[in-house]
């Protein structure tokens, strides 16, 4: 049944028709909107949402912050390594996933791909890497290859591939297929038509894409250290362990002052390239 037309008044203006609560769009408005709505409730139960707990809390943490100053003056060296050593993880493992994700990207991508065959299972590869976060790849080869930053890297390098596959393919397709076309319809092949014209129209977009996954791997590299593979995150754990409040401040800080530094510079270099 076709949707009532807007009543148009004498004076030019319309008059919507009355809400029909007995119609099916408006009840399948409402079911979305309850079945919404149950589901909120349902995460704030399950998630046991307590702000009594965290109201009698606060004074608890309010000492303990007070116990963490004056901050921790000494070491600040082993705290400076600490903090180039979680820049130096994240730098290595997304420069490498970004090497190893170009030519994925191009054979994921459903429009330059040679084959969904070939397609499909590195898609479901990208999608596996980036599905399990960095710290649980990170904790698998500290098994494999011991405590220390070579296990941040190889955890990261391994999640970012995902993330970069997943980035890079979406922007390769949407290039315009009129192009891709025409330069087919001239003969030629495949990897000519991938280097002379998809790789240079989507490179800005992937260099910024990187530089976006370069920005959260440094973020992430903080806390890879929680596990054993390396960073500053190793250092923050042992404060924790120690309730060393004082220490754990001023790794705080230069935590926040090296992220803050990687983003400005990240996006410095992004307003150049793109």
């Amino acid at each position: 049944m076709p949707a009532k037309l807007p009543a148009r008044l004498a004076d030019g203006t319309y008059r919507e028709p009355p809400l029909d609560l007995r119609s099916g769009a408006f009840l399948l408005r409402a079911g979305v909107g309850v079945a919404i709505v149950a589901f909120v409730a349902v995460c704030f139960v399950v998630a046991e949402v307590d702000p009594v707990a965290l109201l009698q809390g606060i004074p608890r943490l309010l000492k303990w912050a007070a116990t963490a100053w004056p901050p921790y003056a000494k070491e600040i060296d082993i705290i400076i390594y600490r903090a180039f050593e979680t820049v130096a993880i994240a730098t290595v493992g997304t420069l490498v996933a970004a090497l190893i994700a170009a030519p994925l990207s191009m054979l994921v991508a459903s429009n330059v791909t040679p084959s969904p065959r070939i397609a499909l299972p590195l898609r479901w590869f990208a999608n596996t890497c980036r599905g399990i976060d960095t710290v649980v790849f990170a904790l698998l080869f500290v098994a494999a290859v011991g405590l220390g930053p070579f296990a941040g890297v190889l955890g990261m390098i391994v999640h970012s591939i995902g993330v970069i596959v997943k980035l890079n393919s979406e922007a390769i397709e949407t290039l315009p297929k009129a192009p891709l076309d025409a330069a087919a319809m001239t003969g030629a092949n495949h990897a000519k038509i991938t280097s002379h014209l998809v790789m240079p129209a989507v490179l800005p977009s992937l260099a910024s894409v990187s530089l976006y996954v370069w920005e959260a791997n440094v973020r992430t590299s903080t806390v890879l250290g929680i596990v054993g593979a390396g960073g500053i995150g190793m250092e923050i754990k042992a404060a924790i362990d120690l309730l060393d409040f004082q220490r754990l401040f001023t790794l705080t800080v230069a935590v926040l002052i090296t992220v803050t530094l990687i983003d400005q510079f990240s996006a410095w270099l992004r307003r150049r390239l793109v």
